[in-house]
């Protein structure tokens, strides 16, 4: 299988920049696969798993909101926030994910919660606890 180059990049730092055989992402329009040769292309990145492969081995990430650039077997990803399957505290999404449902639960007439920063942190935890457990 051909290679080409991915890069993960957030604000803080460089996740990603290796040669990989396939890249798996959650696009704006739905999961999308890039090998060697695609056609140049730009996508939105949605809250979900980001995975590549490379020598037999593949590795996972929780991405946040970004776009994707694939051009020349390059492959850039710029989201906002990445974390290795690997390093995922389940604990602490699980807790994240039940304040974001006790939010939701409460009255929005009220005015004092923001509903759609809560919505988008139940996104946020489901989707890490979801790739954490994919890693067996």
């Amino acid at each position: 299988m051909g290679k080409l180059h991915l890069e993960v990049v957030t604000p803080e730092k460089v996740m990603v920049s290796q040669d990989v055989e396939i890249v798996v992402a959650p696009g704006s329009l739905g999961e999308f696969g890039i090998l060697e040769g695609h056609v140049p292309f730009l996508s939105g990145i949605v809250p979900g798993e980001l995975r590549y492969s490379s020598g037999g081995q593949t590795e996972r990430f929780v991405v946040t909101t970004g776009f994707a650039e694939v051009s020349d077997n390059r492959v850039s990803v710029l989201v906002d926030a990445a974390e290795k399957a690997a390093e995922i505290d389940v604990e602490r999404a699980r807790k994240a994910m039940e304040r974001a449902k006790e939010r939701l639960a409460r009255d929005r007439s009220a005015g004092d919660i923001d509903f759609l920063r809560a919505e988008a942190a139940l996104k946020r935890a489901i989707v890490r606890i979801r790739v954490a457990e994919k890693r067996g």
